[in-house]
């Protein structure tokens, strides 16, 4: 009996996650884009931060439309695809861009992309800070990502 009390004892400790770690199955993403799509905004987009890590966090994306193109000073993104499909534009210049808050900036459009990346549910890409990016969709096509920013 007392070792089974022991084991009890210990069993809430066995559950308990380490400071800093965290787990989402494919199945809690594909869920999220669920969730997101009656939020989609104006701009034909709704996200949920995920997680802060200090520095880092984690958000998921779900787009209906393309987005603005964007340049991150101090983050490079990681990014996930959970389901959908479309295409990365990197790299060129944001021309009428604007700083939208301290080291984001965005813009209508990427000038001279030297990357067209197109992706789909399971591609992963990382775009490393002051790198001009945009996901582009293709009119009725939509995507939800999971991206992990991270300071470099």
């Amino acid at each position: 009996m007392k070792k089974l009390m022991g084991l009890l004892l210990l069993l809430p400790l066995v559950g308990a996650e380490p400071a800093g770690y965290k787990y989402w199955s494919a199945s809690d993403l594909k869920a999220l884009a669920t969730t997101l799509a009656p939020k989609v905004n104006a701009q034909k987009v709704a996200l949920d931060n995920l997680a802060n890590f200090g520095a880092d966090r984690a958000l998921v994306v779900h787009r209906e439309g393309s987005g603005e193109a964007e340049l991150h000073e101090k983050d490079a993104d990681l990014i996930v695809v959970v389901s959908g499909e479309g295409t990365m534009i990197v790299g060129g210049t944001m021309p009428g861009s604007k700083t939208t808050a301290p080291g984001e900036v965005r813009g209508p459009s990427i000038d001279g992309g030297t990357v067209r990346q197109k992706m789909a549910a399971g591609d992963i890409l990382h775009i490393q800070p002051k790198t001009a990016h945009q996901v582009v969709l293709d009119p009725g096509k939509q995507i939800t990502y999971f991206t992990l920013k991270v300071k470099e």
